[in-house]
């Protein structure tokens, strides 16, 4: 079958050819339909992340069960599923929770996930070491569902945990309209009644904001200008929550100007940005937060956002073949929304 895979830090993804996989005891196959091209892998591809290659890459997947290992249960061939992406002990305190982006063990396990240390779903078919692992697609598309697995599960855990500053009253900013920000703008628009502010350096990625329904957007290209223009919107209040998709130092310095008093920063892109400290520098009881990803049964509740035709994932499919000239179209910042591979 043909895998797109990490070979190892500083040089491009490679495309070979390996056997198809077969599921051992307690182990599923699964037949992909689309595996989401993220930022991360950029990042696994040109910085030491403690990763060893090679695998095969693809940590945002969706397809269907293609074959079941010995004392699986529950499950059938056919079935669609998303693949949840972080991959912890399974049986650690915070595991249970399923909540294994947070695992306990995590330093310990020699991977993050399928397509981060382990081979992942950039390929026809994609082995998941245990069934706990699947999440049920019912009728969605895996081609159009696999980013739900990252691009909006990430989003929606961190917007989740805010939910209680997110009262009418209230404003939001979004930094960074691409594959995770076009689902944030999304779910905060399904899951409350704040009031929405875009910002982002391309006024293409600002248009489609627009389009998801987004009535205030700013370009922030020019930070001074782009803190004036969100304040004149938000007021004396300030921005109740700062969501930097992008984390870069120009983003964050940007969040710290615009939350006030009782808030919240939450950074969640690998901009290689610093959050700098001072005395009201954020502003007094402002909470800054750093989550990573999000639980199995939050997936679940992002599928079913995306079954209610609540959000939906802007999304430019290509063939695995074509993942070298994606990964490059990434970087230059000409996706728009998700870049999904089908096999």
């Amino acid at each position: 079958m043909k895998a797109v895979r990490f070979v190892e830090v500083g040089k491009p993804a490679e495309i070979v050819d390996l056997p198809q996989p077969k599921p051992g005891p307690g182990q599923v196959l699964v037949k992909i339909g689309g595996a989401g091209v993220c930022h991360s892998d950029l990042h696994v591809m040109d910085e030491d992340l403690g990763l060893k290659g090679p695998f095969t890459l693809g940590h945002e997947n969706a397809g269907w069960i293609a074959g079941i290992g010995q004392g699986v249960h529950g499950w059938k061939e056919g079935d669609p599923v998303a693949v949840y992406g972080p991959w912890g002990c399974g049986h650690c305190h915070t595991c249970q929770t399923s909540a294994e982006n947070y695992c306990e063990n995590h330093a310990s396990l020699g991977t993050m996930g399928g397509g981060l240390g382990s081979d992942g779903g950039m390929a026809e078919y994609m082995l998941v070491p245990s069934p706990r692992l699947l999440v049920p697609l019912g009728t969605l598309d895996p081609a159009i569902a696999a980013p739900l697995s990252d691009a909006a599960l990430t989003p929606y855990h961190a917007i989740k945990t805010a939910l209680p500053l997110l009262t009418p009253n209230t404003h939001v900013v979004v930094i960074g309209i691409g594959g995770l920000g076009h689902m944030a703008v999304q779910i905060l628009g399904a899951l409350c009644a704040a009031t929405v502010i875009a910002g982002d350096i391309d006024d293409n990625k600002l248009a489609h904001a627009r389009e998801l329904g987004v009535r205030h957007t700013v370009n922030t290209r020019d930070g001074d200008a782009a803190a004036e223009a969100i304040r004149k919107i938000t007021g004396v209040r300030g921005a109740v929550l700062a969501l930097d998709f992008v984390g870069a130092q120009p983003t964050i310095d940007l969040c710290t100007r615009v939350v006030e008093r009782n808030s919240r920063i939450t950074v969640v892109g690998l901009g290689g940005g610093t959050l700098h400290y001072s005395a009201n520098n954020p502003p007094y009881g402002c909470a800054v937060t750093i989550p990573y990803w999000g639980s199995r049964t939050e997936l679940m509740e992002v599928i079913a956002l995306a079954a209610a035709g609540r959000i939906h994932p802007q999304v430019e499919k290509f063939s695995l073949g074509e993942a070298v000239a994606v990964y490059q179209r990434l970087r230059d910042g000409k996706i728009k929304g998700r870049a999904v591979l089908v096999p």
